[in-house]
């Protein structure tokens, strides 16, 4: 038998480390023969437009260097399939596809809006007698996938995050004049990411001093007032907010939206930079962070990277015991010492779902977190990676950019 893998969504740290663990688990099953990239992702099954991984990733050197390269290798992409009784076409190309490469099982690494491609694909091979295997393996910086403890990706995000932050802290201690430094954090409508700043706590720091989340209801006058409170206490007021914030206006929205109806975000720091700047009059400064977020595998969590090995190479332990429709899931057994295990979860459970960060967690001010969400985040940034560099620079895995052009 040949299996497939593909990538889908935004990139992360973690994405190519769960490929890793698809492709290293098929090379030590005697039962698999080929592993199919499919090159930006759905689009390269339905298009035909298929790579033998193992003609491109030839030695230990190269899996190595793909764990620590960050981003999609194999490309990606935002394809929501049709519904199969309006658009059945698409759905015969994807399996004519995988039947024309002997392929029995396939892999789809991606976030909540990936899992309903798995639910759709699955539940359509079924009711049609393909045999074919359709498993899901999770990744979002976002951590917002129901059903599992964490995402791959996440912790090494959360790592970046805390990291820039606590930088930033440094930087702005440097002048004897009060200032508000505002920084925006990725997150649409989940705060994980903005949360997972309270781990600097853990290296003595007091910033951020305020933090907000979408799942907080924000209203400008409070934000002042919080902001002014802070300024009593500390020189230089550092503010970590989620990009997906609700400020009460859209005129900073762009109104476009992704194949999912996702709205395209940015300029919630800028609106607040702004706001202080008119009704405070300190000096004031907003950054917004961006795709390094998701991208900087300098910093990875070697917990991060691990996990992502093993849950992609789980996916494949579970299609050859029959599992189809599944996503591979992390399930926390404990904070001290940290211990999970991989389960596998319904991918419709998944789909086209958020799971929010705990309102519990966050304070009854909507201006921090707790205890709660420090002993989870925690865990989940530990462990250095050892970066294998090329002329002081991080050494990264790449295919050919003519064959991702197809």
């Amino acid at each position: 038998m040949n299996i497939a893998v593909a990538q889908s969504g935004g990139p992360t740290c973690a994405i190519n480390a769960s490929l890793v663990g698809v492709f290293s688990q098929a090379l030590k099953t005697p039962e698999i023969d080929a592993v199919f990239g499919s090159i930006n992702g759905i689009e390269g099954i339905i298009k035909d437009n298929l790579i033998n991984l193992k003609t491109m990733i030839r030695t230990n050197e190269d899996i190595e260097l793909l764990k620590q390269t960050p981003s999609t290798v194999l490309g990606s992409c935002r394809y929501k399939l049709p519904d199969p009784d309006e658009a059945g076409e698409v759905y015969e190309k994807i399996m004519s596809c995988l039947d024309k490469h002997d392929i029995k099982a396939f892999f789809y690494i991606g976030g909540n809006d990936s899992m309903d491609t798995v639910d759709k694909l699955s539940k359509y091979a079924e009711k049609n007698g393909y045999d074919i295997k359709i498993i899901g393996i999770p990744k979002t910086i976002d951590n917002d996938l129901c059903c599992t403890d964490h995402t791959p990706g996440f912790g090494s995000a959360a790592k970046y995050t805390a990291t820039t932050v606590q930088e930033i802290i440094r930087d702005s201690l440097v002048y004897s004049i009060e200032s508000v430094t505002i920084v925006e954090i990725m997150g649409r409508n989940a705060g994980w990411l903005t949360a997972s700043t309270c781990v600097l706590r853990a290296n003595g720091e007091a910033a951020p001093h305020l933090i907000y989340l979408p799942e907080a209801k924000f209203n400008a006058e409070k934000f002042l007032a919080d902001v002014r409170r802070e300024q009593a206490k500390h020189k230089a007021v550092i503010i970590a907010v989620s990009e997906g914030m609700e400020l009460g206006d859209d005129e900073f929205r762009s109104g476009a939206t992704d194949n999912f109806g996702h709205k395209y975000l940015s300029g919630v720091g800028k609106r607040l930079e702004n706001l202080v700047r008119d009704k405070i009059g300190c000096k004031v400064r907003s950054i917004e962070l961006n795709v390094m977020q998701r991208c900087s595998s300098h910093l990875g969590s070697k917990t991060d990277i691990d996990e992502s090995v093993s849950i992609g190479a789980a996916g494949v332990r579970a299609a050859l015991k029959g599992e189809s429709g599944k996503m591979m899931a992390f399930r926390r057994i404990s904070d001290v010492p940290y211990v999970v295990d991989i389960v596998s979860v319904p991918a419709g459970d998944v789909a086209n779902k958020e799971k929010m960060f705990p309102a519990e967690w966050i304070n009854a001010d909507g201006t921090d977190v707790n205890e709660n969400a420090y002993k989870y985040f925690l865990p989940l940034i530990q462990g250095e990676m050892n970066i294998e560099k090329r002329n002081g620079l991080p050494a990264h895995f790449k295919i050919r950019e003519e064959i991702l052009r197809g």
